[in-house]
């Protein structure tokens, strides 16, 4: 007890000392506070207690992209596609969220009509080992699904986290429920993904996700969604994307094709 009032004693010394050099410095921390960041530091991890400004990244970043084809005279074609997506990271919590969709015609008939969105959170338990909660959802009028949701909790790891890449991969139960060829269902799915991200540079940046979604008691009907993805920035807000999605359903409706393949370039803003 005399030593911790020692330190104590010598703690106050040095602040008020600090205090009186120099009246128009920003005002220091308290004898209590140091005492209190000293006990801190040997009984939490620095990631506990070290303050997230630190990081120097904003509290939210995203990018919103816009791709039109339009064409007129021998041929009458029309194909619009616009995503939207946003993420927050923290040290101990991460969210996803984004948000695309296409439309298309040509003479006049409806070829494309997809509407998709998704939203994740990540609770990192260590730098690499992390709990995941993700809600997904689409719409394809053309495939005949009227809308079919996903839900699923899990555990992740990142087998790569640096600066320039990430590499992580994660399991878990879920859900689907979804009405498809006018006929509701819902089954229990085990969902596997994974998701690599590289910077090349500060203008250059590559993606891919996928992820695989197999019904549990009926293995031979499984859902397979994946996306690979290219930006390179023109200006430090404009960038160029090129993305190619692909969308696997192993039993689709009656008379629609398993497989839905899109290329999509754009201009991209972010934010």
């Amino acid at each position: 007890m005399s030593r911790h009032i020692g330190i104590w004693f010598v703690l106050s010394l040095l602040t008020v000392r600090g205090l009186a050099a120099d009246t128009n410095q920003v005002a220091q921390p308290t004898a209590a506070q140091l005492w209190q960041n000293s006990f801190s530091s040997q009984v939490l991890p620095t990631s506990a207690w070290t303050p997230a400004l630190s990081t120097n990244q904003p509290p939210w970043s995203g990018s919103a992209s816009l791709g039109m084809t339009l064409t007129r005279g021998n041929s009458d074609t029309l194909m619009a596609n616009a995503t939207f997506g946003a993420h927050r990271n923290s040290l101990t919590n991460e969210w996803t969220f984004g948000v695309d969709g296409t439309y298309g015609e040509a003479e006049g008939i409806e070829n494309a009509e997809i509407l998709h969105g998704f939203g994740q959170y990540n609770h990192l338990f260590t730098g690499r080992v992390y709990g995941y909660g993700r809600a997904e959802a689409w719409h394809d009028g053309i495939a005949d699904v009227d809308y079919r949701v996903a839900l699923s909790p899990g555990v992740g790891y990142y087998f790569i986290k640096t600066r320039q890449t990430l590499l992580a991969a994660g399991v878990g139960p879920g859900e689907v429920s979804q009405k498809v060829d006018d006929e509701s269902e819902q089954y229990t799915t085990q969902r596997l993904a994974e998701r690599f991200e590289h910077k090349f540079n500060p203008q250059a940046h590559f993606w891919n996700y996928a992820e695989l979604l197999p019904q549990v008691d009926k293995p031979d009907n499984f859902l397979v969604n994946a996306e690979v993805g290219v930006e390179a920035a023109i200006t430090k807000k404009l960038s160029l994307r090129t993305v190619l999605q692909d969308n696997y359903a192993n039993i689709p409706a009656p008379g629609r094709k398993d497989n839905d393949v899109k290329l999509i370039s754009g201009l991209a803003y972010k934010f």
